[in-house]
């Protein structure tokens, strides 16, 4: 039976949740304050957490990037539940190492359905991937140039992940916004173009003419498959 922790000032919406989650057969336990969440997630061990952001004590954003910092919590997955739809609200949640991000109003069926894709198993893939000088780490979620460690945002990495991870296949915005922010989001075409660029300019010697990732006119963006040498170190 998963446990998942609710982190939510809307003692009506606790509530809710709290008889819809556990009819569906989940542990539920929670709080409706933000003040000592990461110690609460310590002690309870969670297998999800369920967090709003506007609390009245405290911001849901800094309680996200304390479990990502945390030793003992960083791999539970986080779902935000939040009032913020801006672009900006979602891709700076995104970007702090949430799961899924879901806007207030919403479908209690769908949150379920989102939970549950969650707690999906895995398919085993391939922790290392190998390009040249470019080497991406699933498993820490770290990535060097040469011998050189960048840093790249949580959709940085989730980007560069998923194109090196299918060379040569050509992505349109739209797949890629689709596969690497998922279909319940509020950012346009040109979110693709811009994060490809901040991509280049981490992990290519000479950006306005990148080695790694291609520009294919008129349709989107490939990683170049003649540069990619996979390998596995299980």
């Amino acid at each position: 039976m998963k446990k998942i922790m609710l982190i939510e000032d809307d003692a009506d919406l606790f509530a809710l949740l709290k008889y819809n989650l556990e009819k569906e057969g989940f542990t539920l336990v929670g709080a409706q304050t933000g003040k000592g969440a990461i110690d609460l997630c310590r002690r309870e061990r969670p297998d999800l957490i369920l967090l709003d952001i506007m609390l009245p004590d405290s911001d849901g954003l800094d309680i996200c990037k304390g479990i990502r910092q945390h030793p003992e919590l960083a791999h539970i997955p986080v779902i935000f539940l939040t009032a913020r739809a801006s672009e900006a609200d979602r891709i700076v949640g995104l970007e702090l190492g949430a799961n899924d991000y879901i806007v207030k109003p919403f479908f209690i069926r769908e949150l379920i359905a989102r939970i549950k894709i969650q707690f999906r198993p895995q398919p085993s893939v391939q922790r290392t991937l190998k390009s040249g000088v470019l080497e991406l780490d699933r498993s820490s979620c770290r990535v060097w140039v040469a011998t050189s460690e960048i840093q790249l945002t949580a959709t940085e990495f989730k980007l560069l992940e998923f194109l090196m991870a299918r060379p040569g296949v050509v992505f349109s915005r739209e797949q890629l916004l689709d596969s690497v922010w998922g279909h319940d989001r509020a950012v346009t075409d040109r979110t693709v173009d811009v994060y490809i660029l901040r991509l280049r300019q981490k992990v290519e010697t000479d950006p306005a003419n990148p080695t790694f990732i291609r520009s294919v006119r008129g349709f989107g963006y490939s990683f170049n498959e003649n540069v990619t040498e996979r390998v596995v170190t299980a």
